[in-house]
């Protein structure tokens, strides 16, 4: 881990709550939306282009493991403002989220649909502290009754129960209407990720002008990146040629994220013309990670590699994010390796206010890190949670993980399949090692499980309208990859576009099957979609359903996304309701047995 020296002035980062309030530092904490750990230029981005942030990122602490609190936005911001896991505050889907499906065996527990009122938030303990709290962009923690001015902003712009813009460009309205609270009046066409900055420089300019004395906490959330993907006509064409699958290069996004940065850049010329920057932290931050699945036009927005899926998934590409903190009186830069979450920002924040969020808290201050000292509440291998009982809109599975030093242990709650990956040494989460460290995998568990309870996390329960891929208006079953249950070390199903498949079969023994519903039995013909790269081709597959079983040899198609359709066969399938389809290979003479997209039953007219 690397931190800087202690030369550090600790009478900014220490300041007793009985200082005046004008020695206590101006606040602003930048939320920006799905955007992903590696988007930007100082994370490792060579196509995004964000020379304000990276300017910022030099001069300030990065934390090069930081997390969210949920691969989703609400739950990770209500968890930004309060400390508190959104486990705890049963707070756990994007509000409202989406019922539960027949399709899904698990219904969703009956979760908080805004922040609980009466939750202490950073605005709040700051507010009764005498600074002046500014809310600018996206709240999306509720409606009426639990709006920004509900849970201690002094102002709201921009800011409702939505998890979208009513629109990207002026007039900034829904179709029925209705428009965003404070941008009522915006000129034709105006760019909302411009007009928030141009906002926030307009509260703190005013503030500074009949206030000079009053410290002041701007939370400036963005809508940017999030979809619908809108970005102003000159901004994309700065970013030639088109989306291409599998690789950074969707200028739209790329656009939405160099409006931001350029924000960020008059924010600071801002601070810097008022005589502020050197009493003004800066945070900047994501609540999730990067969308990386197709969810409407224009997407996937980005890709996280070499960190595993994105945006919904518990996998490192959903929940690590950027953090880089700006502390004032310009303390050495940084960058911080150890594992840190959202959760911390809060309680960060409120201490070098001089203030603090009420206990329990589930974040910790990282001011001591920062200073360089210890702290008994960041221990070296403090673990983290994480609680998703949702199915999310990307296709990730309910489930909670766990990371404990360099181990992270996922388990899914639907089969209680268990992975274990050492993210030190496997960022991308490629070689799940649960089957050779079952001590460990045991030991993680149970801790995982204690913590549930400990913080009342909620349960799922089982769906009793459960209807597994059910016959369409044919009478065809799709089994898709995305649909399949795998079992073994290896075997997964891979979101991203370019791929959509179950793959990363490299380990013979592992398998996959599917529950699908038959309404009307009768004869079945198989058909197997397949790819194999050059070299891998001959394993031998065997499908079965109640006994039956079909085989098919692996056709090299000279790629593992390269896929081709093959009748196998026909079963006999006789009983309606529920039935199962087994997937397994009965040889491997290759590095790989090949990927399988989709598995069709045909009804036999």
């Amino acid at each position: 881990m690397t931190v800087p020296l202690g030369w550090i002035c600790s009478l900014l980062l220490t300041a007793p709550a009985a200082d005046p309030a004008s020695t206590r530092p101006n606040i602003i904490l930048m939320v920006a939306d799905d955007l992903g750990a590696r988007d930007l230029g100082f994370s490792g981005s060579t196509y995004h282009k964000t020379p304000e942030l990276d300017r910022l990122a030099a001069q300030s602490q990065v934390f090069t493991q930081a997390y969210s609190a949920c691969p989703v936005c609400s739950p990770s911001r209500a968890g930004l403002l309060t400390g508190k896991h959104p486990a705890r505050l049963h707070l756990t889907d994007w509000l409202p989220g989406q019922p539960s499906l027949t399709s899904q065996p698990l219904r969703r527990p009956d979760d908080a649909r805004s922040l609980p009122a009466g939750t202490p938030t950073l605005a709040q303990v700051l507010k009764e502290k005498g600074y002046a709290t500014f809310h600018v962009g996206k709240w999306h923690l509720g409606g009426k009754g639990s709006m920004p001015t509900d849970h201690g902003f002094d102002i709201n712009i921009g800011g409702d129960q939505t998890g979208t813009p009513r629109s990207y460009f002026a007039p900034f309205r829904s179709a029925n209407g209705e428009a965003m609270p404070g941008l009522e009046n915006a000129p034709e066409g105006e760019y909302l990720t411009d007009r928030l900055a141009n906002e926030s420089i307009r509260l703190i300019k005013d503030h500074t002008a009949k206030k000079k004395e009053a410290p002041f906490f701007l939370y400036l959330a963005h809508y940017a990146p999030h979809t619908p993907l809108k970005a102003p006509e000159d901004l994309v064409a700065k970013f030639p040629g088109k989306l291409t699958l599998g690789r950074q290069s969707n200028p739209i996004y790329a656009a939405m994220i160099a409006s931001i940065d350029d924000g960020v850049g008059r924010l600071r010329k801002t601070l810097d013309d008022l005589n502020l920057s050197d009493n003004t932290i800066i945070v900047f931050t994501s609540d999730n990670g990067g969308l990386c699945t197709r969810e409407g036009p224009n997407t996937p927005a980005t890709i996280n590699s070499p960190l595993r899926e994105g945006k919904g998934y518990l996998y490192e590409g959903g929940i690590r994010v950027p953090l880089l903190i700006h502390t004032a009186k310009k303390t050495p830069p940084a960058r911080i390796n150890m594992p840190v979450t959202g959760l911390d920002v809060g309680p960060t924040l409120a201490q070098w206010a001089g203030a603090s969020l009420p206990a329990p808290l589930d974040g910790a201050s990282l001011a001591p890190l920062i200073e360089g000292t210890s702290s008994p509440d960041l221990p070296p291998l403090r673990p983290l949670f994480w609680h998703y009982p949702h199915y999310s809109n990307q296709g990730g599975r309910p489930g909670s993980a766990m990371r404990e030093g360099p181990w992270k242990l996922v388990e899914f709650f639907e089969t209680g399949r268990r992975e274990l990956f050492h993210i030190e040494k496997d960022s991308g989460e490629n070689q799940n090692l649960a089957p050779d460290e079952p001590a460990r995998v045991e030991a993680m568990a149970k801790r995982l499980e204690v913590w549930r309870q400990e913080i009342g996390a909620q349960s799922m329960t089982p769906n009793t309208d459960y209807r597994p891929n059910p016959p369409d208006d044919q009478g065809v079953i799709l089994l898709p990859g995305r649909a399949a249950e795998v079992t073994g070390k290896m075997l997964r199903f891979e979101p991203l576009p370019h791929k959509n498949t179950l793959g990363y079969w490299v380990v013979k023994d592992d398998a996959a099957y599917w529950e699908f519903t038959v309404e009307k039995p009768g004869t079945f013909t198989v058909e197997l979609t397949q790819g194999c790269g050059n070299g891998s081709g001959g394993a031998e597959l065997a499908i079965s359903v109640n006994g039956q079983i079909l085989k098919h040899k692996v056709v090299e198609t000279g790629g593992f996304q390269a896929f081709k359709a093959f009748d196998i066969g026909e079963l006999e399938i006789s009983k309606a309701g529920k039935n199962r389809l087994d997937l397994r290979a009965l040889s491997k003479p290759g590095p790989a047995v090949g990927d399988v997209p989709l598995i069709r039953l045909l009804p036999k007219s």
